[in-house]
């Protein structure tokens, strides 16, 4: 099968899906009002809350919640063939993604900018929020410890792509000042930054920067080093202002984001790959079941509740206008589900050209999980190198792709891990802690970093299974919030409530063959931490949809009754 040809097709139902589906949610099921106030302007501090261009918050959402997640899961996943890898992304991406992504942006702007979870309280109840804000602070843990690591292998891996990420930085730095100070637009700009971050690939591989003198120095290896480094610089970038560094940046690898999509599409098309892959992979008989880890394996790429973090936490805080939902919110989604196609298609047609060298890639479910990364940056060195960019530096770009959007997504979720760290201290009363901004960083530092640095492939390796099932259950949580809302609020819930159920059957079932998985695991690890950690995850998602069921019913009865009543005019 030509990818070319699989690639034409997705993208046709991508587009005719935001011209027609996305229309009818923001008209029939939010209800975008364009004169709506948004938070934006009614709190406007100039750190968290600031109105701002819709193309601008774009790039910072689409990049915080394409990160690594839509490479590795869609590679991952591919094991067990493209055929249901492709549907689920596609279709998951049209139905889930676009509906969960959309209602999370447009609740939370209806709602002061509050997160999800927070606001959780005041659709379903006091005790659901409770629920939500702790699975949300396991997903934020466990993505952030992953995203630490992905980065830290990476910069291991290819030093030669250090140097470019680290210019980006101050480019950003200098490009949220110009656009800020002059208030003008990025575009120009962000163009001349980004072409001095490619330019300075060339200087990366003759100077390839590394910390293994310092490690070795100090007695850590170079991964750890780059672990702890990380999270300094997380420590100081999620408590500046958005404008300072996260927008301009975000803008700047958006823009990276749409000249690696096109290396990827015109390297396909020029290239003619074939998918060498087999549509539906008999795989070995030990293998994990495709139904239904794949629904959370793909996670990013698909649908995935890190984003209603994102949109709920920073984005709605930034919307200049409530009808920017639609183009922020739905149109994100459908961009991330283009990369996750992408990574399928780099991992089928591009890493390999013969069906024989793709089986020995993907001998076991091992080794496709352990790779993924890697296999998606040969891929898309591959399509670049039909464009006849050299194969080094074909490697470098995938490699700072990869490594530009973990990044971006590492800095937001810290962020966002502060926010309810401060929730829930707030919850328990414990106010050093819910006002004090750098006890609370600290805290969402030290959690995930401490789970980053235990010995082996713990973080990247094991705990990715339970991150991807937390993940979509987050998704399925907030699509419960989201309809009981439109519930509330007279409208049709049915577009909310296909997802959800289905989601929530997916990764609740995920969840019991994760357990039984860990507790006949050799490794003390899953039996003795991953293990509980599942049952209790798995112990609030359940009891958190027993609240939204009850207040979706009441919701719904409330709803009925209203319609009921009929005035004396109409009854005569």
């Amino acid at each position: 099968m030509p990818a070319a040809v699989v690639l034409a097709v997705a993208i046709a139902a991508l587009a005719l899906a935001y011209r027609y589906y996305s229309a009818y949610l923001a008209k029939r099921v939010y209800a975008l009002d364009p004169d709506f106030v948004t938070p934006a302007h009614t709190y406007n501090d100039g750190v968290d809350y600031v109105p701002t261009n819709k193309h601008i918050v774009f790039s910072h959402h689409f990049i915080s919640v394409a990160g690594a997640a839509p490479i590795v899961g869609p590679a991952t996943a591919v094991f067990w063939g493209w055929g249901p890898a492709l549907l689920w992304v596609v279709l998951g991406t049209i139905f889930a993604a676009g509906v969960h992504d959309f209602g999370s942006l447009a609740i939370s702007v209806r709602h002061k900018a509050r997160s999800i979870g927070t606001l959780t309280s005041d659709i379903i109840t006091t005790r659901a929020r409770t629920l939500f804000l702790l699975i949300i602070f396991f997903l934020l843990t466990m993505v952030n410890a992953v995203f630490a690591v992905v980065i830290a292998q990476l910069f291991t891996e290819n030093p030669e792509a250090v140097l470019p990420v680290l210019l980006t930085i101050p480019f950003a730095i200098g490009l949220g000042q110009y656009v800020y100070r002059k208030r003008t637009t990025a575009l120009v700009p962000a163009m001349v930054a980004m072409a001095l971050v490619y330019v300075s690939i060339p200087v990366g591989q003759a100077w390839p920067i590394t910390v293994d003198p310092v490690a070795n120095a100090i007695g850590l290896d170079a991964e750890t080093l780059w672990i702890l480094l990380i999270f300094v610089y997380t420590f100081f970038t999620s408590r500046l202002p958005v404008w300072m560094l996260l927008q301009p940046r975000d803008y700047i690898n958006q823009m990276q984001m749409v000249v690696a999509l096109a290396v990827i599409i015109l390297g396909i098309v020029i290239g003619w790959n074939t998918i060498v892959a087999p549509a539906v992979n008999d795989v070995p008989p030990d293998s994990p079941p495709w139904f239904p880890l794949l629904f959370v394996t793909i996670a990013c790429g698909a649908v995935s509740g890190f984003h209603s973090l994102v949109g709920s936490g920073t984005t709605a805080k930034q919307l200049d206008k409530e009808t920017d939902a639609r183009y922020v919110g739905y149109l994100a989604s459908s961009g991330e589900g283009l990369l996750a196609l992408c990574a399928i298609l780099a991992c089928t047609a591009g890493v390999a050209a013969t069906t024989a060298d793709w089986n020995s890639l993907y001998s076991d479910f091992d080794m496709a999980s352990d790779s993924a990364t890697g296999y998606f940056v040969d891929g898309v060195a591959q399509f670049a190198g039909n464009l006849g960019v050299p194969a080094g530096i074909g490697t470098i770009f995938a490699s700072l792709v990869v490594i530009s959007f973990a990044a971006t997504s590492l800095d937001t979720a810290v962020r966002l891990q502060r926010y309810i760290v401060q929730d829930i201290a707030e919850l328990v009363r414990f106010k050093p802690l819910a006002r004090n901004l750098t006890a609370a960083t600290v805290v969402a530092i030290l959690i995930p970093l401490s789970i980053a640095l235990l010995p082996g492939d713990f973080a990247f390796g094991t705990l990715w299974q339970l991150f991807g099932t937390t993940n979509q259950l987050t998704a399925g949580l907030a699509l419960a919030v989201i309809a009981v809302w439109v519930t509330k609020s007279n409208r049709n819930p049915i577009a909310v409530l296909v997802p959800w159920a289905f989601l929530v059957v997916m990764t609740s079932w995920a969840l019991i063959v994760q357990f039984g998985e860990f507790v006949a695991s050799n490794d003390p690890m899953q039996m003795f931490f991953l293990a509980p950690l599942d049952m209790v995850i798995f112990v609030l998602a359940l009891w958190m949809v027993v609240e939204a069921a009850i207040a979706f019913r009441r919701a719904w009865r409330e709803r009925s009754r209203d319609e009921s009543v009929v005035s004396p005019t109409e009854q005569s």
